[in-house]
């Protein structure tokens, strides 16, 4: 069963179940491109509908719509926002035309939706048009950006919690190890002391610093240009239009959207998703060096600083008897450079707008997306996986730290600095502890001075003793 559906180009077949139209179809058939459709991005198709809803709502208030239209437009949007429509909308995230395409396909599910609504068939367009009612006083290119930045606002509200719960995961471990002495690196060298909580609470607080730039981030994509239509102009659009629009988006999300002042600049600016994709990129770059240190602290078990012994999750070779992987900090490194790689894209895609308009917005909205899942899922699974199971080496960390010529740093004030070296250049070639030399050999110190100097206390939280 199909129904015959046909636009300036000709006649095509639609299946008679479909709510999409001839214009979604010819945007399928052209861009083979992701295999990814819209629909996989739910949020951004419920974007779709709080937009087309907002413009609904403004054009039928200023009279330019008719009432009974719009109103079955508002209650077809109603259900896109709901998530019913979800598997209409089948455009592929990547495609040219800036975007129109996907327009399209909201425009002609909405249309198609209000039509049954109204008790009308599927491709009355007479009754309800996708592009004369929908789609009334609006372009691509200002619906289109309209809704990434409110599906962008909706996706990082959801990975901002998932950094916030590994934060706190993190921040449980500090707490937990607070007691468990380590020696501390620079430059994979011994260096002084610390509590493994301690270092497992620095990663906390490097975790919420990003929370804090997307927080920052967000802010930048309240501004919008709704009713900006083509090229900023505002061409089509009734007076008092775009403010209003904008005023029912921001009433039906929660959210505080404001009109650009320059809608001009605001059609072919792309800074935003640069600005975006940059903070997405540091957050990758910190977690991989989080990632990295888990696994040299957990390299062994025998033969490594087995510091922390991580979760078991499966054989780690199908030649090297029980052998265990650290999986996931190694699956999370992964989806890192997969972020910091699709941040180039963006780069490039974001310098590539000419004159009035950007029309490679739908792979920066493919690049952004795509970062936003990839690295909330590899946050929930380093959290879940790994940080809440991992388990401390006590004994072995306190044994590296005593058995450590890194320690002499804390007797360069009792010492100095060239005796200091001195003994620890002596130690290494000698293959002696610190103690050793300093006490018993040398006697420059007493053991009650030792034991003062390398207390758990003061080796975690050094003071100055002379």
């Amino acid at each position: 069963m199909a129904r015959i559906e046909k636009d300036f180009l000709g006649e095509r077949e639609i299946p008679a179940e479909a709510y999409y139209g001839v214009q979604t179809l010819r945007g399928k058939e052209n861009f083979h491109i992701t295999g990814v459709p819209m629909s996989r991005e739910p949020y951004f198709v419920q974007a779709f509908g709080h937009v087309k809803k907002a413009a609904a709502m403004a054009n039928r208030d200023l009279g330019v719509l008719d009432g009974r239209i719009a109103d079955a437009i508002i209650a077809a949007c109603d259900r896109v926002i709901a998530g019913d429509m979800n598997n209409q909308f089948i455009t592929d995230f990547i495609q040219g035309g800036a975007g129109t395409s996907t327009n399209m396909n909201a425009n002609e599910v909405i249309a198609n939706l209000a039509l049954e609504y109204l008790g009308q068939p599927k491709g009355d367009y007479q009754t309800v048009n996708p592009n004369d009612h929908v789609n009334f006083g609006q372009s691509t290119n200002d619906v289109y950006p309209t809704a990434l930045h409110l599906a962008l606002i909706m996706r990082l509200r959801s990975y901002a919690d998932a950094l916030r719960r590994l934060q706190d995961a993190f921040f449980a471990k500090a707490k937990e190890f607070d007691r468990v002495l380590k020696m501390g690196r620079t430059h994979l060298q011994d260096a002084v002391p610390m509590s493994l909580g301690a270092e497992f609470h620095g990663w906390g607080t490097t975790i919420g610093e990003e929370v804090q730039r997307i927080s920052e981030v967000m802010q930048l994509l309240h501004e919008i240009n709704l009713g900006a239509t083509a090229i900023g102009t505002s061409v089509t659009a009734a007076p008092g239009y775009p403010a209003l629009a904008t005023r029912h988006l921001a009433e039906l999300t929660g959210i505080d959207f404001i009109l650009a002042a320059d809608l001009v600049e605001a059609t072919s600016d792309t800074g935003v998703y640069v600005q975006l994709s940059g903070v997405l990129k540091r957050t990758s770059s910190k977690l991989t060096k989080i990632c990295n240190d888990i696994r040299l602290l957990a390299s062994g078990p025998r033969c490594g600083f087995n510091e922390i012994d991580l979760p078991q999750l499966q054989p780690g070779s199908s030649i090297m008897p029980g052998k265990v992987n650290p999986v996931i900090p190694e699956v999370v490194n992964q989806a890192g450079f997969l972020v910091i790689g699709l941040d180039t894209t963006v780069t490039l895609a974001a310098s590539a707008g000419q004159l009035q308009l950007n029309v490679m917005e739908p792979v920066i909205s493919f690049a952004l997306f795509l970062s936003i899942r990839t690295m909330e899922n590899a946050v929930n699974s380093l959290r879940t996986h790994c940080v809440m199971g991992i388990k401390a080496n006590a004994d072995r960390t306190r044994e590296m730290v005593m058995n450590s010529l890194g320690i002499v740093t804390l007797l360069k004030p009792v010492l100095g600095y060239k005796q200091c070296a001195e003994l620890a250049r002596e130690g290494y070639q000698q293959g002696k502890s610190l103690h050793q030399l300093v006490v018993q050999e040398k006697k420059l110190i007493t053991q009650e001075k030792w034991d003062e100097i390398f207390s758990f206390e003061n080796l975690i939280d050094p003071e100055f003793i002379r």
